[in-house]
């Protein structure tokens, strides 16, 4: 796999408001796994798993806002098993939808690679990505998937509320994150306001239950002392310290730290029963830019981010969730279908901007 050298990138009007709204709010995701992300040494999927097709191989290039430390390793097995070469560019999620946008007609790009569905929808609404096969989409359930076609999940990354298992049972967590606003907690919630992936959930809350009682919240919160923490990572470890009783980060994050400090560490997932936004299930996901040049070979490398082996890949590197029947999540982990997740078309979490408007407004950023 050849991988082409990350370059800082100028950002012109080129109409994509959305897109201005992620790369300010996905502006402190990174191009390696950071730290604590369940990111871990792990097998790469088998070269002899891939589909199995007729056509000539002919190269692509992906454009990856995943780790180059995670998906490399899946590029070479697939290369190694079609034939296909394939060039990497890696960088922030938000910066490389950016770039397909700016480059246009003349991007190299075939197939985008995003850490986050907000990402793909943006794209999408700029038609930019291309319908993918219906059984290749027919791999994964329709809440991981465009309702359009037009891109698919690789792997789901639950919100949870984390929570001390020395003072507190999972009978004891509420609904829902509103729980969390009455005097029972103050002082005793942490958050990452900062954080991508809360903001993806706040924009979450916004769409379901409305811009006025997500403020109502978020003040809420904040008038009951909620700590501010700087990553999904030290909320847990403020857990673990006794600064607060319960946190809201991904579910993957605590299996770092069962890895690090085996599972007697003092925290444990809790998926809320209410079934609202915070409870949502996001996926990192891949799409064919409409100006691919090698379309059906791009295809096979979309079969093979769903092929068995490689689910199974990025399941035992991230602890993040599986997406196609009969490959199993890590132990510990509520099934997916299990999960009571809001009814929303993750495509459309794209108004990022309007998130951190709100965020600003009520003075918690």
């Amino acid at each position: 796999m050849t991988a082409f050298t990350r370059a800082r990138l100028t950002r012109r009007g080129f109409g994509a408001v959305v897109l201005a709204s992620l790369l300010a709010a996905c502006g402190q995701a990174t191009a390696t796994a950071p730290a604590g992300s369940g990111t871990r040494p792990s097998e790469a999927p088998k070269a002899g798993s891939a589909p199995t097709s007729s056509a000539a191989p002919s190269p692509i290039t992906v454009y990856s806002g995943r780790a180059e430390n995670l998906v490399a390793p899946v590029l070479d097995q697939f290369t190694k098993a079609t034939g296909i070469e394939v060039k990497a560019r890696f960088g922030d999620t938000a910066e490389l939808a950016a770039t397909i946008l700016e480059e246009k007609g003349n991007s190299p790009a075939d197939v985008y690679f995003a850490q986050d569905a907000g990402a793909l929808g943006a794209l999408a609404a700029e038609d930019r990505l291309s319908q993918l096969d219906p059984n290749i989409l027919g791999r994964v359930d329709q809440r991981f998937r465009s309702s359009k076609s037009l891109w698919v999940g690789v792997s789901g990354r639950a919100r949870v509320i984390a929570y001390d298992t020395t003072t507190l049972a999972e009978s004891d967590m509420p609904d829902s994150v509103a729980g969390l606003a009455d005097a029972r907690w103050r002082g005793r919630v942490g958050w990452s306001p900062k954080n991508g992936s809360f903001q993806a959930f706040v924009t979450a809350k916004r769409m379901i239950e409305g811009d006025e009682s997500t403020r109502g919240w978020l003040l809420a919160m904040k008038a009951n002392g909620a700590k501010d923490f700087a990553n999904n990572t030290a909320q847990l470890q403020g857990i673990a310290d006794g600064q607060i009783s319960v946190a809201l980060p991904n579910h993957y994050y605590v299996y770092s730290f069962y890895k690090e400090k085996g599972e007697s560490f003092p925290v444990r997932n809790y998926h809320p029963r209410g079934g609202g936004a915070d409870a949502m299930v996001n996926v990192a996901g891949v799409g064919i830019l409409t100006t691919s040049r090698s379309r059906d070979a791009a295809s096979r490398l979309v079969e093979y981010l769903l092929s068995a082996d490689a689910q199974r890949y990025f399941a035992d590197a991230t602890y993040e969730y599986p997406l196609i029947a009969g490959v199993q999540a890590a132990p510990r982990l509520k099934p997916l279908d299990q999960i009571k997740t809001p009814a929303i078309d993750l495509s459309n979490l794209t108004d990022l901007r309007g998130t951190l408007k709100l965020l600003q407004e009520t003075g918690v950023v």
